[in-house]
């Protein structure tokens, strides 16, 4: 099933679904509880009171509410265009994009319900998480929705974030990516904690060491703590599919041995087995197993050896792990 993109807003987007089954939240991670959501909403839409399968659309906040009501700070464990892919993998047949901003935010309740899911969507169904709170000052709750809903001839239906009877949180997820707690990220996200980001230009110091690297934009996503990882890491690219998981070793951090001039954390990738060009693609990385701290060395041959020691403890590490989390099969 190829996903369809859109943006709210887009002249094309009224009729473009067919009776949705629409899922409506930020989706940050799509970790095990917003996958429940999704199986919950493709088993919705297919229940039989419709003549034709309805269509299954997610819709999801180009911007964090929170960052935008309350100027909140903190690092979202996705970025859009990860979001995007994560949603993609699970197989939905659409993804809406609010463009969510201060004007859209002062929508009332009301307003929110008729523009986006009954004018733009056409929605027949609409599915949100408990506690699920939308319009202007989050007046607007689920027996608001269900209260719409007769009005526009929608059934509104809210569902626990849970998976094996856990809840589940995006907030809880971040927090245990800020620490460093890769196992309870992992359990929690049903994969392997992953970033993406696009590969732009840095300083060559990895080539002159013997270990090019791949510098990571990852704009203000979430990342593990300082240190070294044993990593796999892909392409992916509209039109271009996803390249094969190839196994890496990535630095996050300062550099203090070689500190950059704006003084920045860097997200550093080296694939183990070489390749080509990346400057300019979008690349995957998933964390495995922290190898090491960050640490600062004497000279470059210092580090030069501890790199070597990092690939080589990476590469033992990789050969025996299994793919828990390598998308997508193991995760969709």
């Amino acid at each position: 099933m190829v996903t369809r993109r859109l943006t709210f807003g887009d002249p094309g987007l009224p009729g473009a679904f067919h009776r949705p089954a629409v899922a409506v939240g930020v989706f940050d991670g799509v970790h095990r509880g917003h996958q429940e959501v999704l199986k919950t909403l493709e088993d919705w839409a297919r229940d039989g009171e419709d003549p034709s399968p309805v269509d299954t659309v997610v819709v999801t906040f180009s911007h964090h509410p929170r960052k935008v009501i309350e100027d909140a700070a903190f690092r979202l464990l996705t970025t859009l265009e990860h979001r995007l892919l994560l949603l993609e993998r699970q197989r939905i047949g659409g993804v809406v994009v609010l463009p969510f901003d201060e004007v859209m935010a002062a929508w009332p309740p009301e307003d929110f319900v008729r523009r986006v899911l009954v004018e733009g969507l056409g929605a027949s169904r609409v599915l949100v998480g408990t506690n699920h709170r939308f319009g202007k000052d989050r007046a607007g709750d689920f027996a608001l929705l269900s209260s719409l809903g007769e009005r526009y001839g929608f059934r509104a239906r809210e569902l626990p974030l849970r998976c094996d009877g856990q809840v589940i949180s995006s907030t809880a997820i971040r927090q245990a990516v800020k620490l460093g707690e890769l196992g309870t990220a992992r359990r929690l996200l049903g994969r392997e904690v992953s970033v993406l980001g696009r590969v732009v230009e840095g300083d060559r110091r990895g080539r002159t060491l013997g270990f090019p690297t791949a510098n990571l934009d990852l704009q203000h996503a979430a990342r593990p703590p300082a240190g070294v990882y044993a990593a796999r890491a892909r392409t992916v690219g509209p039109g271009r599919g996803e390249g094969p998981l190839l196994p890496a070793a990535v630095n996050i951090g300062k550099r203090p041995t070689f500190p950059s001039e704006e003084g920045e954390e860097l997200v550093e990738v080296h694939l183990l087995e070489g390749g080509r060009d990346l400057y300019g693609e979008l690349l995957e990385v998933f964390f495995v197993e922290k190898l090491r701290e960050e640490q600062n060395f004497s000279d470059s041959a210092a580090l030069r050896a501890q790199i070597a020691q990092d690939v080589a403890r990476a590469r033992e590490i990789l050969s025996r792990k299994t793919k828990t989390g390598a998308p997508p099969a193991d995760v969709s």
